[in-house]
């Protein structure tokens, strides 16, 4: 079983995510939840975390704040993909959840400098601005790290909020930097996978069809974010984005790529936040992240419709 620390800004594929997630009760255990700014704002990302944890019936994990802006550059976000409360779509009730008292930095130094050696796998579904202050602040915390499993960048498919980049690099870029050179074993799902995990309308319907309220959530709250994504793409579904993170964890056998050098561009209005992702292998620069380009769609979506059906 994995031991998980979440960091996450749901964000409708992100809450499938966290579905997947729990629906998986043999596979993870997940010690914490840490709200990141980046869809929405901090304050609405921590209830929207809550409204997926009551859905799907989680009283027991904490939920952390995190930093609420990015280190250097004002705070991008996403309400015309996501809607106003960065969750539209589905009709929760009012949350009942708080969040802790201590921080979501703090947390992140405590848990790991608790946990046996190379234990905790990080589930990175946001802007990295709260891991890079904590591994800034406490590099030791490294050294409780297994792995960092990101969905995060582009290097065939270049951007999706800039010509250059993709969004959860861009909303901070400095952050980006801090981790991608900690040293600590790193896995990115760019987009270049989660554009060939569309959303068709078949899908779609499949989660619906598993006769779970989860599953008719998922459908709902995919259907509704999915309306920009057509748009731009002109695609026959939407890509979906967060839940590679869990997908990898449980079915890595579906993904491909390899080990390169991964940087991230923090000087040039023009490129901020792209990916120079050396995947020809040409700077000959240190290795630092496994780097996905392909996935197995078909059985991608099986695995996540059959996870969601045993939820309630």
């Amino acid at each position: 079983m994995r031991e998980l620390i979440c960091i996450t800004d749901p964000g409708q594929e992100q809450a499938v995510a966290l579905m997947t997630i729990f629906a998986s009760p043999d596979d993870f255990r997940v010690l914490g939840i840490i709200a990141s700014a980046g869809n929405t704002t901090l304050e609405n990302t921590v209830e929207n975390v809550f409204k997926v944890l009551e859905l799907v019936g989680v009283d027991d994990v904490p939920v952390y704040k995190g930093v609420p802006r990015p280190l250097v550059r004002p705070l991008v976000t996403a309400a015309h993909v996501h809607g106003e409360t960065g969750l539209d779509g589905y009709d929760f009730p009012p949350v009942r959840g708080r969040a802790e008292e201590e921080s979501g930095v703090a947390a992140l130094i405590r848990l790991l400098r608790g946990a046996p050696p190379h234990s905790v796998t990080i589930a990175q579904f946001s802007s990295m601005t709260t891991l890079a202050v904590a591994l800034t602040e406490a590099p030791d915390i490294a050294r409780g790290i297994a792995e960092i499993v990101m969905m995060a960048g582009a290097y065939f498919e270049v951007g999706n909020i800039t010509p250059a980049a993709e969004f959860n690099v861009y909303v901070d870029p400095h952050a980006a930097a801090i981790v991608l050179g900690s040293g600590v074993p790193i896995v990115m799902l760019p987009l270049d996978i989660t554009h060939q995990l569309r959303n068709t309308r078949a899908r779609l319907d499949a989660f619906s069809a598993t006769g779970t309220e989860c599953g008719r959530a998922a459908d709902a709250l995919l259907t509704f974010s999915e309306t920009f994504d057509l748009a731009k793409y002109g695609w026959d579904g939407a890509p979906l984005h967060g839940p590679v993170v869990p997908l990898y964890l449980l079915r890595p056998e579906l993904f491909h790529g390899r080990t390169i050098n991964a940087r991230v561009e923090t000087g040039s209005e023009l490129t901020m936040g792209m990916l120079v992702a050396d995947y020809w292998q040409i700077t000959g620069l240190p290795q630092n992240v496994f780097y996905a380009r392909d996935v197995d769609a078909d059985p991608f979506y099986a695995e996540l419709t059959t996870r969601l059906a045993r939820l309630r």
